[in-house]
């Protein structure tokens, strides 16, 4: 067993989850999904999704007939693999320590479904609250915490380049770790 640092904090990180969409390639049932399951992986979540065949459709249905069969085509597989993915999502939480979240995509239609919500602490002056407050006073959100997600959504999407580099510096900094001397 790999040696598991704790995280600033006292957290223990869960395992290495490298090989974790080989692994989940490899146990979905063939023919989900028509290419290769999207994997997404931070250290509470690993979501599955999966690309899902477009229904046949009329050539004059109408942007909102083809979300509806969109949408179907998604409830359907949901409720037709409900024991097949939670046999494989036991088998991802037991082997990556980490909660299963699974999606589906049909057209330009996505659902996710049975996905994590983890609570985060932080502390906030006046001026941060009266921002949230502000957003919620305005009903871009229903609450400080609904707001607090919508910004970090916001920074996420502006900055995903920046994001991306320090992740990747990151990984880089735990495989050096890996490689390190034994202690």
């Amino acid at each position: 067993m790999p040696v598991r640092f704790a995280a600033p904090g006292g957290r223990t990180e869960p395992p290495n989850a490298d090989d974790a969409a080989a692994w989940i390639t490899g146990a979905l049932p063939d023919g989900w999904f028509t290419e290769a399951p999207e994997v997404v992986i931070d250290r509470d979540e690993i979501i599955i999704w999966g690309r899902l065949p477009r229904p046949d459709l009329p050539e004059d249905a109408t942007d909102a007939d083809r979300a509806a069969g969109q949408a179907g085509r998604i409830s359907g597989f949901r409720e037709e693999t409900r024991e097949a993915r939670i046999r494989v999502a036991r088998q991802v939480e037991h082997r990556y320590q980490r909660k299963v979240a699974w999606g589906a995509r049909c057209g330009e239609t996505s659902e996710l479904y049975t996905h994590l919500s983890a609570p985060v602490m932080t502390r906030l002056r006046q001026p941060e609250r009266q921002v949230l407050d502000t957003l919620v006073d305005a009903g871009v959100a229903r609450s400080r915490s609904e707001a607090l997600a919508w910004c970090v959504k916001l920074v996420g999407r502006h900055t995903e380049d920046w994001l991306e580099e320090l992740r990747s510096a990151m990984t880089r900094v735990d495989e050096l770790r890996r490689r390190g001397p034994e202690a």
